[in-house]
């Protein structure tokens, strides 16, 4: 049995498409876990328990390498009432931001 160049090329770039698919599956996962830990550090809570792509780009890291930059947004609650949105920035695997806003704070 012979392949054709075109079908072990298609054959690759299905694998890589397959690789790549895994992997943002995993920063996926890193992300709602850095959610997760900042929520428990400024007391705030994930809702839905999930964050969606938002932007996606290509930047270089600090050493110039270039990586996937991915931001991902989700929403969040102080007290369980209101929504807010907020946004967590990943560059390839590694954790560059979770960004959210302050609670009101009540002055009496």
């Amino acid at each position: 049995m012979y392949f054709t160049l075109w079908e072990v090329l298609a054959v690759l770039a299905f694998g890589a498409l397959c690789v790549w698919f895994l992997a943002s599956i995993r920063v996926r996962e890193l992300a709602v876990a850095a959610v997760a830990r900042a929520g428990k550090r400024d007391d705030f809570q994930l809702l839905d328990q999930t964050v969606q792509i938002s932007r996606v780009s290509l930047s270089r890291d600090e050493r110039g390498s270039w990586h996937i930059w991915r931001q991902y947004r989700f929403e969040y609650s102080y007290d369980g009432l209101e929504r807010h949105e907020g946004f967590v920035i990943m560059l390839g695997k590694r954790l560059q931001a979770v960004v959210v806003r302050e609670p009101n704070a009540t002055l009496h």
